[in-house]
């Protein structure tokens, strides 16, 4: 919505830091999505390099590995330099890359990582001609089981008597959602649950913005550090912190402090107004949604008011249900809210296509061909 996360970022990143070398952590790892968009801006490539720089002097290991989010070619050009410091990069997983990462303490193995990446459909599904999208949706499956078994086998071969820890950029089965999150594969969850992980003795998985444990307390999300739509104003966000006690694991949620408030406003313009009213923190972001007989003069009265308290309103949302909309109404939305995937699949339905099947594979297609943009 045109505003600059930049504060909050270096907010976490510092309290991250402090918190490391305060818990003694041996190891970081961060399962995909460092950034938010393939061509990061400049500074935050900066503020990356700068952190990986100070927290390799008081972290033994780094883990860092791409998610749907990330350019390939972004995190990989640096991946020699950053690993002397002892930051290992992970971006695609293809068979050039080394996913198992042994982690060892004054030279005795204390444990092992199978860090996987997201998995692009090109490097785990093979092509085959007159597959229906069920049929891919089963080889993207099977593809991506058959991965983890790889990695895990040659974890095995390492040793059987330490701690194996897998990573992870997906959705799973039971997985809670928030509206923020975009598809990373067409045609919807994949068949994949906790049980599928029941052989490593930790899973520390991304892309979900929500902190969560699915199905079991060795499989979880740790969610993103800070809300990233105000449908996650109300989330506490949190870091795992994972320790291995007798071959037992232990999993403790810090609660990540909260660096700038969301806060989502419901109700007709009155109640509207009156709760802005109440709103001491004067950097707090604002959504208001509002439901009144006369929309438009309420947004106005709204925006008004707001300004003259001197507050940041990022958005006034009509509710839909309101008779005095026009069909173009409804369908009017900005740019700003839809990525590349969202503007495509809005331009194949206005085509109402009548082969179901032709316009999935249209969709997969498009992704792969973003997909590929975005990595050069």
């Amino acid at each position: 919505m045109g505003k600059s996360r930049l504060d909050e970022h270096e907010a976490f990143l510092k309290w991250l830091l402090q918190t490391i070398e305060q818990e003694s952590i041996d190891t970081l790892i961060v399962a995909g999505d460092i950034f938010d968009t393939a061509t990061p801006p400049n500074y935050a490539l900066e503020i990356y390099y700068n952190f990986l720089t100070k927290i390799s002097s008081i972290c033994k290991n780094i883990i860092i590995t791409a998610g749907n989010h990330d350019s390939v070619a972004t995190l990989k050009a640096p991946k020699q330099l950053l690993r002397a410091l002892n930051v290992h990069v992970i971006t695609s997983g293809d068979e050039d890359e080394d996913e198992v990462i042994a982690l060892y303490d004054d030279k005795e193995l204390q444990g092992i990582v199978c860090a996987v990446p997201f998995l692009r459909d090109f490097v785990v599904r093979r092509s085959q001609s007159a597959q229906t999208m069920s049929d891919k949706e089963s080889a993207l499956s099977l593809g991506i089981k058959e991965h983890y078994k790889s990695v895990y086998e040659k974890a095995k071969e390492i040793s059987k008597d330490v701690p194996i820890i897998a990573t992870g950029h997906l959705t799973t089965l039971g997985s809670k959602t928030s509206e923020s999150e975009r598809e990373i594969y067409i045609g919807g969850t994949l068949d994949l649950d906790s049980q599928f992980f029941k052989d490593f003795d930790y899973v520390a998985l991304g892309h979900l913005h929500i902190n969560q444990r699915v199905g079991s307390e060795r499989v979880r999300y740790s969610g993103s550090p800070i809300p990233l739509s105000f449908s996650e104003s109300n989330s506490q966000k949190k870091v795992n912190i994972v320790e291995f006690v007798s071959g037992e694991v232990e999993v403790t949620e810090l609660d990540i402090p909260l660096f700038r408030k969301l806060l989502v406003i419901r109700g007709d313009t009155r109640s509207v107004i009156k709760e802005l009213e109440s709103i001491t923190n004067k950097e707090t972001w604002i959504e208001i949604h509002i439901k009144d007989e006369n929309p438009f003069h309420a947004n106005e009265s709204i925006r008004t008011r707001a300004k003259e308290l001197d507050l940041t309103l990022l958005a006034v949302k009509i509710d839909k249900e309101q008779t005095l909309f026009t069909a173009n109404t409804f369908n009017a939305i900005s740019l700003d809210e839809l990525n590349p995937l969202e503007v495509f699949k809005q331009r194949v339905e206005l085509e109402a296509l009548e082969d179901e099947e032709l316009a999935k594979d249209l969709l997969v297609k498009f992704k792969e061909i973003v997909s590929e943009v975005e990595d050069r």
